[in-house]
């Protein structure tokens, strides 16, 4: 596990331990205390619920129902020892909201090797499934894929990314590996986490928060129940999304929609300082008022989201520094 940033130290870590527990406790078998609960030393799966906590509390700006929806899943999936069916995490909203930076971090505090596991395959439609004229022969290496990667590791993780540019019909193959049966082409794969990202809603979550704001609502005070409606509507009228009219949609095998909101002012603000940490830098006003006076905001007449997120921070401030 790579060392903690911002100061958060994984309780998974020696030193982190070492810095925790007195001298007596630190001639425990640590291994076994990593170990012994829920039967984590799978594979390299070494979950590392504080790290992640911290990580995700210092550095997703504006994101407080996608941090307590993943950490909350997450939780009771890696802790059950025998759950009934994988988890699936569907994560939408706007680019540059946060969905690949907390699929990035779920990698790095879920297996010791982060996204250079062995056990954590992420496919992206540009690399993976360029061709929709070869559906077919994706359909049947996907198949293969992840049922050879699931016989050799049960605890693994599927990232699928910009499923708003898949094929239809490609993510019917893996139905069988989603839902509740028990053992699927002779592979046990109840200990898989598969996680889908998408923009698909990413304009439905804008129109609430907006509506909101104009109420004065605090954003805060956004709830799940009043987003699922509107990205679930969505993934079934947008024909370019990989679960159009697809049978994982109508079986309910996504356990969670995890929604993104649109970032403000102050969360781009948040950003920008947390990139000039990452670089070692002291915190500049010129260089953050530089960024933001650069990045485009809508709507036009509010001028309320950043149109792009957080998602050109880190290169915009290699222009000012």
């Amino acid at each position: 596990m790579a060392a903690a940033r911002g100061g958060c130290w994984p309780w998974g870590s020696l030193l982190g331990l070492l810095g925790l527990v007195s001298a007596a406790a630190a001639a425990w078998d640590l291994t076994s205390l990593s170990c012994n609960f829920g039967a984590f030393c799978e594979c390299d799966f070494r979950p590392d619920f504080q790290g992640l906590e911290c990580d995700l509390a210092q550095h997703l700006a504006g994101q407080h129902l996608a941090r307590a929806l993943v950490v909350k899943a997450l939780k009771a999936f890696v802790q059950d020892p025998a759950p009934t069916k994988p988890l699936v995490l569907s994560l939408h909203g706007w680019t540059g909201t946060g969905k690949s930076y907390v699929s990035s971090l779920l990698a790095h505090y879920l297996f010791q090797g982060g996204l250079r596991s062995p056990h954590v395959h992420h496919f992206s439609p540009v690399i993976h499934f360029p061709h929709p004229s070869h559906i077919e022969r994706y359909k049947k290496d996907l198949k293969s894929w992840v049922q050879g990667n699931l016989t050799a590791c049960g605890r693994s993780l599927f990232l699928f990314d910009e499923m708003d540019k898949l094929a239809p019909g490609l993510m019917e193959v893996l139905r069988p590996f989603l839902g509740p049966s028990w053992v699927v082409y002779g592979t046990n794969y109840r200990k898989a986490i598969f996680i889908f990202i998408s923009n698909t809603g990413g304009e439905q979550i804008n129109q609430v928060a907006l509506e909101a704001w104009h109420s004065r609502r605090d954003r805060e005070e956004i709830r799940l129940q009043e987003l699922e409606p509107v990205i679930s509507r969505a993934m079934l009228d947008n024909p370019h999304h990989g679960f159009w009219r697809s049978g994982i949609i109508e079986e309910h095998l996504l356990d969670v929609l995890v929604p993104f909101l649109p970032l403000q002012r102050h969360h781009v603000r948040h950003c920008v300082l947390n990139e000039l940490a990452h670089l070692g830098l002291e915190p500049r006003d010129d260089v953050v008022q530089a960024v933001l006076d650069g990045t485009t905001f809508f709507p036009e007449d509010e001028q309320l989201f950043s149109s792009n997120g957080c998602k050109t921070v880190a290169s915009r401030i290699a222009f000012f520094l």
